[in-house]
């Protein structure tokens, strides 16, 4: 329903005259269209009005808006979607899984993307800047950058043990096949025996698989404690995690004109080799019995809190959502870009990806259960980072036909998936950054946050990196997002406005939200995610890595880190105030919590509509009657 077809176009509270409509919303069928006969388009590509400190410099725009699309998709789509999402599924009831995965992606995911492609879009503002519609919660931005500058350090690492597997796919003899003599203490299987009687099903319960070997002793180097340090960075892996920044330094210094056009290969290459390893695996001996044993659901684990928080956690992450990536991207959009089917289009494929990925991947572990002669396949089974880098290399290994090829397959595409979400992440450092330093080069902003990338980074690749990778993911990222996830949506909609924000998409693309985006928005995903909050603080137990506690010291590190995101709230709501002109402090205080005066589209002829629609006296009514209660009786009857 767009209103544009009576007389008196209605808006919740608000009645716009006749006239008035056909002069603000003309007769389009879910379009803005600028005046002066000008298109968005062309709106957008001219000149931005001077800088204003605030307003920041005239503002690129995707070359295509299919770029912003094949961008959002090789953003969300990633890692998360290969082998977190299958493992997850796994552990928490099977096929029974998806069920609250759904629920929880309509409930969640959908509602916080679309909202999030609005409010960037609408502002031409990045992650920060964004507050600008309530000075007093730009600490919910900074908290989140904070959050993804921690994700994109150790990610980044992630890519660079991805590379050297890449590196090693062209030997000869894959290097993870075979034992090696210095590998003491344990008893090494080697990952092409087919002999059942040393299969790691019929091992003691000391064997380990070559696969899993290499990757901790020969790639990681691993320590078996941090107690007495992380040591240095090994060389090798140094060198492929400069390769992966390079490659995304070189995405990033043409900004969105550049890493528009990678974004086409980003998204759709992927693709190509799942659909590959989809038909190699299903054609393989056992591989019916990994997918069933995928799917088979587990109904008792319906009740079970713990699926449900699993269920919030891997919608959260795989879709990028609340850390500021979304934001960031839509505000190079044009105008009335169609943001709505974007986000439909990109929550529907982000699900459809982790299901094609969980067919795949257990349909490959289900060959390699057969191979070592086991009906079991919860025996070669490897959880989190062992499915990438053990359990599927062990399964290739076994391959009879051009092992290599698919290893290079495998491992380029694991390499383009997460080159794909951490160009997000780093892009939306970098528009931070230019918002607020707008005289900065866009190359001079990505090689430093490149460089810096790789310095922090190379903590991640010495023999006790792992330690410092869970702890960083777990206190600098997991736990601090969703408290900034609620305070961006208490920001938006209990701050400006319910009423104002709808307008404001109804204004820009001609689609009112309906009562389902209403009700997500303000009550059932804020209340839900409050829900997950308090019940992760209830059951939290220490964090351990491979069933080892860390020094007390190492908490301490971890706590500051959470505390430093957090704290972000209070620290920026008091600048705002401090800031704030007025001559009492509750002045001051009411002051900040309102939208800047130039909030709004950053084109100038956009500007000047918005500005004359909020100057009506209905709009002024509307606008002065959104006290709480008056906020919680739109939401729920428009």
């Amino acid at each position: 329903m767009t209103g544009h077809d009576n007389p008196t176009f209605q808006d919740d509270n608000l009645s716009i005259p006749g006239d008035y409509k056909s002069t603000y919303f003309p007769q389009r069928p879910t379009k803005f269209e600028p005046e002066n006969s000008q298109t968005c388009e062309e709106s957008q590509s001219g000149s931005m009005p001077p800088d204003k400190g605030d307003q920041g410099p005239k503002r690129e725009t995707w070359g295509k808006g299919v770029e912003f699309l094949m961008s959002c998709i090789a953003m969300s789509v990633g890692l998360g979607n290969v082998w977190r999402f299958p493992f997850t599924a796994l552990d928490n009831g099977g096929g029974a899984f998806l069920i609250p995965y759904l629920i929880v992606l309509i409930l969640v995911g959908r509602p916080i993307y679309y909202m999030e492609m609005a409010l960037g879009q609408f502002s031409s503002r990045g992650s920060v800047k964004v507050y600008d519609f309530a000075p007093g919660m730009r600490g919910t931005g900074y908290g989140q950058i904070i959050a993804t500058f921690w994700v994109m350090t150790y990610y980044s690492s992630v890519m660079g043990i991805t590379v050297r597997y890449l590196y090693e796919s062209f030997s000869s003899t894959l290097p993870w096949t075979w034992c090696r003599d210095n590998w003491e203490n344990v008893t090494c299987v080697d990952a092409v025996l087919k002999n059942t009687s040393q299969s790691l099903s019929h091992a003691n319960s000391t064997s380990r698989s070559s696969s899993d070997l290499f990757y901790h002793n020969e790639v990681l180097k691993e320590k078996s404690s941090i107690e007495d340090g992380i040591g240095l960075p090994d060389p090798y892996l140094t060198m492929c995690l400069a390769f992966s920044w390079l490659v995304v330094m070189l995405i990033l210094i043409k900004g969105v004109k550049s890493s528009g056009k990678a974004a086409y290969f980003l998204a759709l290459f992927p693709y190509v080799v799942l659909g590959i390893l989809l038909i190699r695996s299903s054609t393989l001996p056992g591989a019916m019995n990994g997918i069933i044993y995928f799917i088979k659901p587990q109904w008792d684990q319906l009740l079970n809190p713990q699926v449900w928080y699993a269920a919030v956690t891997q919608v959260f992450f795989s879709l990028s959502v609340c850390f500021g990536n979304v934001i960031m991207y839509a505000s190079f959009n044009k105008f009335d870009h169609n943001i709505y089917r974007d986000a439909n289009i990109v929550t529907t494929l982000d699900t459809f990806t982790s299901l094609l990925a969980g067919f795949t991947i257990f349909g490959i572990l289900g060959h390699l259960a057969h191979e070592i002669g086991t009906d079991d396949v919860s025996t070669v089974v490897v959880s989190g980072a062992g499915l990438a880098f053990i359990s599927y290399p062990d399964a290739i290994a076994k391959f009879d036909f051009l092992p290599q090829m698919f290893s290079v397959l495998f491992f380029f595409m694991l390499f383009v998936l997460g080159i794909g979400s951490n160009v997000a992440m780093s892009s939306n450092i970098c528009t931070v950054i230019r918002d607020q330093f707008p005289k900065v080069k866009n190359w001079q902003v990505s090689m430093a946050v490149s460089i810096i990338g790789l310095a922090l980074g190379s903590v991640y690749v010495t023999p006790g990196g792992q330690f410092i990778l869970e702890l960083v993911d777990y206190f600098g990222a997991s736990n601090i997002v969703y408290v900034l996830a609620i305070g961006e949506l208490i920001a938006l909609h209990y701050v400006y406005g319910m009423g104002r924000f709808c307008r404001d998409i109804e204004f820009m693309i001609g689609k009112r939200p309906g009562m389902y985006w209403r009700l997500t928005w303000g009550f059932i995903t804020p209340l839900l995610l409050l829900t997950i909050f308090i019940y992760t603080l209830a059951i939290y137990s220490p964090l351990t890595y491979r069933g080892q506690n860390y020094p007390d010291s190492a908490y301490a590190c971890g706590w500051t880190l959470a505390a430093f995101g957090v704290f972000q709230l209070p620290i920026w709501a008091a600048v705002a105030v401090i800031r704030q002109s007025g001559k009492t402090w509750r002045e001051k205080f009411v002051g900040a919590f309102k939208p800047r005066p130039d909030w709004g589209p950053v084109v100038p002829s956009i500007a000047e509509k918005y500005r004359k629609f909020r100057a009506t006296e209905d709009s002024k009514a509307l606008f002065a009657n959104d006290g709480f209660i008056h906020k919680i009786k739109r939401t729920l009857f428009g």
